[in-house]
């Protein structure tokens, strides 16, 4: 499902940020000096290059491009720690050589790719150093990694990363399942398989073959679903699918404009908690206060609620206000359908609320008798697309109002002006042909 608005923003906020950028470009510098010896400037020289047989990782980028300047440290920290491995790294200037863009579908920027050959792959996420680093990681290994040794799966665990793992012997359906699955959303998750005695030091196992997700210190197992056996294949690996696509967020997950697109395949309520955090992550008390009693819902009876609702907060206020078209008042709750996104709001206000009261919320918003707003249909989204140009024209216009008039102001002048001119010119053609016929009548 593509939530288009999350995409950019409307028309004129892509122009007011383009000629921005335009504005400051001359004033911003690329990469460290210190991480460039150690990406490749590339050119159209790459069609042939990436057909070598090895791995790369290219960024894809434009020197206008206000997203691909911030990213330039995370970029750095990525190439300091990814200098060493199997991975060469480099960037592209889309704006240089535009057939390289249009040969690997660049649509917007910073894009970054793993590409081996006639494979590539779009990292999909918050651009942040961590996510980058496992997604070139995953993306350049084998789909499912086989641990041989306990000590290494200690290692593994104590990085308090998600992965998924297959304990058992490597055939049979569940194994070639499991290994299909990994190979589909291998961008996703590090996928891993041991043998039982290996696991056994571990975890506690009833039966082998057996598949679980670890995650926050936790396993949680696969299981095949009552009436449906387990060679039959096709309910197995959709089910499966299902399974890890649910599993591959955290219990209670930030929520951001990078992996919303993400979370919204879960096809499950996303229940969302806002609140607001400054630049040292901080979150007001009472807030924080709010957010912790949503989280203890899903922690205290995750079995209740984790097969239809996947809980998360976000801080980003412009996200949620898009969701609600609306602008809200911290702290907010809503429950969005990731299918339809229709969205619930319960009637109590946020901070009077209890644990006992968000509970009977989630409960009328499963049984469909809570009250439902927005939706999907063409009005919503021509409603939200309104709602998000006019919020962003005032957000901007509040940050810099001479800024923002003169943005305004340029291109309204420069179409006023083309009016302008074809309508005189049309009039003064007009004027002509009168005063020839009149010469011509005299």
């Amino acid at each position: 499902m593509k939530f288009f608005f999350l995409e950019g923003a409307c028309i004129m906020g892509k122009l007011g940020n383009y000629l921005v950028i335009l504005f400051i470009s001359g004033f911003m510098l690329h990469e460290s000096d210190a991480f460039s010896k150690w990406v490749l400037e590339l050119g159209d020289n790459f069609a042939d290059l990436h057909t070598d047989g090895g791995y790369w990782l290219v960024k894809f980028y434009t020197p206008w491009c206000g997203y691909c300047k911030r990213m330039e440290p995370i970029w750095g920290h990525v190439v300091q720690t990814l200098k060493n491995t199997h991975i060469r790294i480099g960037r592209i200037d889309c704006s240089t050589f535009p057939n390289i863009a249009q040969k690997f579908g660049i649509t917007k920027y910073p894009t970054i790719k793993i590409i081996k050959g006639d494979e590539q792959h779009t990292f999909q996420g918050d651009k942040d150093t961590e996510q980058i680093v496992n997604f070139a990681l995953r993306m350049s290994g084998p789909a499912v990694e086989h641990i041989t040794r306990p000590e290494s799966l200690t290692n593994i665990k104590n990085m308090n990363q998600l992965f998924f793992m297959y304990v058992g012997e490597r055939q049979g359906a569940l194994w070639n399942t499991f290994n299909d699955v990994a190979n589909k959303m291998q961008a996703h998750a590090f996928y891993y398989s041991t043998s039982a005695n290996i696991a056994k030091k571990h975890i506690y196992l009833n039966d082998t073959p057996a598949v679980f997700v670890h995650k926050e210190n936790s396993q949680y197992f696969y299981t095949v679903g009552e009436g449906n056996e387990i060679e039959e294949v096709h309910h197995l690996n959709a089910s499966m699918h299902k399974w890890m696509n649910e599993e591959r967020f955290e219990t209670f997950m930030k929520i951001t404009e990078g992996n919303i697109e993400e979370v919204l395949q879960t096809n499950k309520y996303i229940v969302l908690v806002v609140v607001e955090e400054n630049k040292l992550q901080e979150i007001p008390k009472e807030m924080l206060e709010f957010r912790n009693m949503v989280e203890s819902v899903i922690r205290k009876d995750r079995d209740k609620y984790h097969s239809s609702f996947q809980f998360g907060w976000t801080s980003n206020l412009e996200l949620a206000n898009s969701f609600a078209m609306e602008t809200i008042s911290l702290p907010y709750l809503m429950v969005l359908n990731s299918t339809t996104l229709h969205h619930h709001i319960p009637e109590d206000e946020p901070l009077v609320m209890t644990v006992e009261a968000i509970e009977l919320f989630l409960e009328r918003v499963y049984n469909q008798t809570a009250p439902v707003y927005g939706g999907n249909d063409f009005a919503v989204r021509l409603y939200r697309a309104y709602f998000r140009a006019k919020t962003t024209l005032v957000d901007r216009y509040r940050g810099n109002p001479v800024l923002t008039i003169v943005l305004l102001g340029l291109p309204t002048s420069f179409l006023s002006f083309i009016l302008y001119s074809c309508i005189c010119s049309d009039i003064l053609d007009a004027e002509e042909e009168d005063e020839d016929l009149h010469e011509k009548r005299e």
